[in-house]
């Protein structure tokens, strides 16, 4: 009994030990601010990469990022290839996370990449610019 007690402890940690790599790393983009976005971006240290439909695109966007659409980005990556060793800021509406984003956005080679908070709304609500 004790041997099978022992096999169901370990088994436990097992499993939890694999749920914690899972959820690691479906959150390997690392969060960032609007603010701290516009900063690399500025400096040319990071690229953004907005994955927002096109009605969203053409009612306000960041100058100068780089759209496509979500639904095309597993067909489009190689746009991005250029920008392998860039960190890739993504950004959406309200910032929410796509580990479909992350997951196309590591298959293409991208080895850094961010999630904007808030997305696009809290661009807009921090006062940095938009066309």
């Amino acid at each position: 009994m004790r041997v099978f007690l022992k096999y169901c402890q370990l088994s436990f940690i097992v499993l939890l030990m694999t749920c914690a790599v899972a959820k690691a790393a479906l959150n390997e983009a690392d969060s960032i601010t609007p603010k701290q976005a516009s900063v690399m971006y500025a400096e040319q240290k990071a690229v953004i990469v907005d994955v927002r439909e096109d009605s969203e695109w053409n009612e306000q966007h960041i100058p100068g990022a780089i759209h496509i659409p979500l639904a095309q980005l597993n067909g489009r990556i190689s746009e991005l290839k250029q920008y392998k060793d860039t960190p890739v800021i993504t950004q959406r509406k309200a910032g929410g996370r796509s580990a479909k984003t992350f997951e196309v956005l590591k298959s293409g080679g991208s080895t850094k990449v961010y999630n904007m908070d808030g997305g696009i709304m809290a661009w807009d609500k921090t006062g940095l610019k938009t066309e």
